[in-house]
């Protein structure tokens, strides 16, 4: 028997205005902006939900935008897109590409804020199905992972009403038509770590004159290799990749630094610290044994929390999903080495729920190798951050319902 939720999101949604969504989106994706950037994007979100009623403020934790919709007596409920892209050059050849220089939406934020946009003027014109109240939020800077920390530090739950359940979806590879959910951890922490390996220059014909940090830094990257395949349990997840190594300005000169720098993936606070430490042991190490006139400078910078799901919450979403699209769409992939600071905007108290839409074109994944095998497939269809990552249009209405079904299924029923 179909829940009252799922019922009236699919009668909220039998009408959507798809074709404008999609024309949206295409603007959107043509006009791309860096993390804290988003004032075309933020502006033309703030204008939707003025548009449909909302009590809209922009400018919180910079770019930010959140619209208010109060609607009786019931429960607060939280919908988030985030909205800024990637500096990445893009290669779809789509006729609405990217035009701006070196910027691309290969994360999909454009199609979160056109899904959040048609949530919006649904669950507004469908106010009298439901009772309680909304706030809509358009999160800057997530790919930095500044964002959602901005907003809280910015009083988004003290200048707006403290929701009681927050909720937020990501595009992601797959084929079109499947919705990602896990009742626990579902995306992993991230850590970046800089490394600064102090050498003596001099010129490149007199090496034994030098102490070269470009050698030392080598037998770093080598080094670290072995973190995860010897010193973390094979039942511990994680990853580490060294992402960018730097040294010199000429062919003929031994440069004086050498700079590393690396990102960690865990799903435990424990791996986490231990492979910290790890790091900062094999570069230490590796600077002692080449007799580095002093200790390599580490800085853990930048990080992600691990985004674990409230179980009760992400179990009543996922129900709710499988009503509106039906058997055989949900799945439980489990966690994820991506990562999201979606959950700091809970602030340590408000139970979430964070799931996937998939969006790869039919004719895409049909093409994929692997045709028996899921992850090989996964591996070959352009995914996100890629400059070919292009979502099918076709998830353009489904995504306006996840969360439409979802909000639904957190508010108390209308009259």
């Amino acid at each position: 028997m179909t829940s009252t939720a799922a019922r009236t999101a699919l009668d909220l949604t039998a009408d959507l205005p798809v074709p404008a969504l999609e024309d949206f989106y295409r603007d959107l994706h043509r006009h791309p902006e860096l993390s804290l950037r988003e004032h075309r994007t933020a502006a033309l979100l703030a204008e939707r939900l003025r548009e449909d009623g909302y009590d809209t403020t922009e400018g919180v934790g910079g770019t930010g935008v959140v619209g208010v919709l109060r609607n009786g007596d019931g429960p607060t409920v939280l919908l988030r897109a985030d909205m800024d892209a990637l500096p990445v050059t893009e290669e779809t050849g789509l006729p609405y590409a990217s035009g701006t220089a070196g910027v691309m939406h290969a994360c999909g934020h454009d199609l979160h804020v056109t899904w959040l946009t048609g949530a919006a003027r649904a669950l507004a014109a469908g106010r009298d199905t439901w009772s309680g109240t909304l706030v809509l939020v358009g999160q800057p800077a997530e790919e930095t992972g500044e964002g959602a920390a901005r907003m809280v530090a910015d009083g988004l739950h003290e200048r707006f009403p403290r929701a009681d359940v927050l909720l937020g979806q990501h595009v992601a590879p797959g084929p079109a038509g499947l919705y990602a959910h896990s009742p626990g951890l579902i995306m992993s922490a991230s850590t970046d770590i800089d490394i600064v390996v102090h050498g003596r220059g001099g010129h490149g014909s007199r090496p034994e004159a030098t102490v070269d940090p470009v050698v030392t830094a080598a037998y770093i990257v080598t080094r670290l290799q072995t973190v995860v395949s010897r010193e973390i349990a094979a039942r511990d997840s994680a990853v580490l990749t060294v992402g960018r190594i730097e040294a010199g300005t000429r062919h003929n000169i031994i440069p004086s630094e050498a700079r590393i720098a690396l990102n960690l993936r865990t799903q435990s606070l424990d791996v986490r610290e231990r492979m910290i430490a790890a790091v900062r042991r094999v570069a230490a190490g590796e600077c002692a044994a080449a007799g580095c006139p002093a200790e390599p400078t580490v800085t853990v910078g930048n990080d992600f929390p691990m985004t674990v799901n409230d179980a009760d919450t992400d179990r009543r979403i996922a129900a709710v999903h499988g009503e509106v699209f039906g058997a055989g769409t949900i799945l439980d992939p489990g966690p994820a080495m991506g990562s999201e600071d979606f959950p700091r905007l809970a602030d340590g108290r408000i139970p979430y729920s964070y799931w996937f839409v998939t969006s790869t074109p039919a004719d895409v994944w049909n093409a994929a190798p692997g045709a028996d095998d899921l992850m090989v497939r996964l591996a070959a269809v352009p995914s996100n951050h890629s400059p070919h990552f292009a979502p099918d249009l076709s998830t353009v209405a489904p995504g306006v319902r996840t969360l439409v079904s979802g909000a639904l299924a957190s508010l108390a029923a209308g009259a």
